[in-house]
Formats: C-alpha cells, structure tokens, sequence
C-alpha cells in the first residue's frame, strides 16, 4: 500500500501550443538601418487537465520596433502535460511554478529563436530565467495585494 502514497511526478509530453509571428511594417521597415528595440514579455500558467495531471504553459511575447513602428511580434506558448501525484499541498505550488516551467523553457528558447530566424530576421535568443525568483516574487506580490485589499 505505501507504494501508491509515493510521490509521482513525471512528464507527460511537451509540446508547443501557440505560435505567431507578424511582420505588419514589411517590406519597409526592412530597408531601415536604424537599431530596433526588443521588449520581452513572459508569463507561466498552470491548470488541472485531469486528476492529478496538469497542464503548465510558459509564453513569451517578443517585440521588436524601430521609432513607433513594429518590426516584428512573436507570440509563442510551449506547454507540458505533467503527472503530479502524492505530494502535500503546499509543494504543488513551487512544483508548478519553478519545476515544470524549468522543463519548458528550454523548448520555448529554442522554438522563438527558430520561429524568429525563418521569419529572415537574426535569431532573439531568450536569456535563462531564474523561476524560482520569478514565483516568489508573485506570491510576494499576490500577499501585498491581498493585504491591500479590505476584506467585506
């Protein structure tokens, strides 16, 4: 019997679940030399698929622009079907916030710089993030909201 309370966490599949990528300015803002700026967005989702199996996404929005006009828009969402069974409570948070997305990303970094590359553009490559600052930073800033807000 002690057998099945072990802990189970284990991978299921990743897989990329939305990708996009625009160019609204082309073929004109292809002939600027001027530098653009790149602004880089990303977000971490998790929602149950069945029980004890959860989905968790990690998107990236990469925007490029010259002056007010956009380059390029990549939107990208790579995603990770999980097995998490037996552990307490309070780990599935940090589990699904910090671990899964760890697995994740590395698939996303290299979808967006392929995605950005075949669209004739130098490779974006996403720097490594740090998502066990990046979760604790949420619940800080979930605390301090829900701190703020009165209670009726």
């Amino acid at each position: 019997m002690a057998e099945t309370q072990d802990p189970i966490f284990q991978i299921q599949r990743v897989y990329l679940k939305e990708a996009s990528l625009e160019q609204p300015n082309s073929p004109a803002i292809l002939l600027e030399q001027e530098q653009p700026t790149v602004d880089i967005q990303l977000g971490v989702n998790a929602s149950p698929v069945a029980d004890g199996v959860v989905e968790v996404m990690v998107t990236a929005t990469v925007q490029t622009k010259i002056k007010d006009k956009t380059v390029f828009l990549v939107e990208a969402t790579q995603a990770g079907i999980f097995e998490i069974r037996n552990l307490p409570p309070e780990q599935m948070g940090p589990i699904m916030g910090i671990a899964c997305p760890q697995i994740v990303y590395p698939y996303l970094r290299g979808n967006v710089a392929d995605l950005i590359q075949r669209g004739g553009f130098p490779p974006v490559h996403l720097s490594e993030i740090n998502f066990q600052a990046m979760y604790e930073q949420q619940q800080s800033a979930q605390a301090a909201q829900a701190e703020a807000t009165p209670t009726q």
